[in-house]
């Protein structure tokens, strides 16, 4: 087995060398520096974009009851729970 830090072959001249000391990061090439807080938070356009999904779909729902001409059909209420459902995808999406 090789020793962490080292390639085949030079695990002898590492014996002879100072201990590894994982404590250092500059030696480390592995280090991760923390990601900003800007990575993490949504744009202003996520939760604006869940509100308009879900008052659309509340729309389209009322829609069906109060528009005579949508008497007899259930597509208002299939296209509005399309919107809610749009609507909890970008909720999801939302930090």
């Amino acid at each position: 087995m090789t020793p962490k830090g080292t390639k085949p072959g030079q695990g002898s001249a590492m014996a002879k060398e100072a201990p590894h000391h994982d404590s250092s990061v500059a030696k480390s090439s592995r280090y991760t520096p923390p990601t900003p807080k800007d990575f993490y938070e949504s744009p202003r356009w996520v939760p604006i974009l869940m509100m308009v999904f879900f008052a659309l779909g509340v729309v389209a729902i009322i829609l069906r009851y109060v528009v005579p001409a949508f008497e007899n059909t259930n597509m208002p209420v299939l296209v509005g729970l399309g919107f809610l459902l749009a609507g909890l995808y970008t909720a999801t999406k939302w930090r």
